[in-house]
């Protein structure tokens, strides 16, 4: 599990961190990537979740959707990612 750093006051939040997983089945892996509100004053809040099987992925830059604890996917929020395989 890797965990980016904390963004404040920014409407707009780029991270651009890079983590590297090391699978040992690609084929039966899942990258799950969950995003937290985060609130100085009070507890971090979930607000998304997908999982996405590795198989699956590709390289390049993709937009990546978000569900709620539902499981329901968020009509306009997305996250951009890049993914590349060493």
């Amino acid at each position: 599990m890797k965990k980016t750093k904390k963004k404040e006051d920014t409407w707009l939040p780029i991270w651009n961190e890079e983590f590297t997983f090391p699978l040992t089945v690609p084929e039966l892996a899942i990258l799950r990537i969950e995003v937290h509100e985060y609130d100085m004053s009070e507890k971090d809040e979930f607000a998304g979740q997908t999982c996405i099987p590795v198989s699956e992925l590709r390289p390049g830059i993709g937009a990546v959707g978000l569900h709620n604890k539902k499981g329901e996917t968020y009509k306009s929020v997305k996250l951009l990612m890049r993914f590349e395989f060493l």
